[in-house]
């Protein structure tokens, strides 16, 4: 999900594992659909609850291949939503996330996301090479 403020800013959270800023989100559960995993991820990994607003792309294809730190490989069909924050305050789980924080567009910090999150970003134009980025 990619949440956003009244400013335009976006709710992006570091990483415990790999100390990278991403987006919110992560794997579905059994049964459950993927707007409602997308908030559950959002309370879970930054404490907001969220209202999701539109559905802003699915992804896939080798910009979305990852390889875990036990060699694994897989590749991921993402589902993005725009979002708004309607409960809580950003603050990382310390679990999974270090830290949440808003982050202007003209600001976000490519150089320390993962090339899933620049292609996740780029998509939904946002990214690097994006004019207005």
């Amino acid at each position: 999900v990619l949440p956003r403020d009244g400013e335009g800013r976006v709710l992006l959270v570091r990483i415990r594992e790999t100390g990278l800023w991403a987006t919110i989100g992560g794997a579905i559960e059994p049964d459950e659909s993927p707007g409602v995993a997308g908030c559950r991820e959002a309370e879970e990994e930054a404490g907001v609850q969220l209202r999701l607003t539109s559905l802003l792309a699915v992804l896939g294809g080798p910009q979305f291949r990852l390889t875990y730190p036990n060699g694994d490989q897989t590749s991921y069909v993402t589902t993005v939503f725009a979002a708004e924050v309607v409960g809580g305050s950003p603050r990382a789980d310390g679990d999974e996330t270090v830290e949440a924080r808003w982050w202007q567009t003209d600001a976000l910090p490519y150089e320390e996301m993962s090339s899933f999150t620049n292609a996740l970003l780029t998509a939904v134009g946002l990214g690097p090479s994006e004019p207005g980025a």
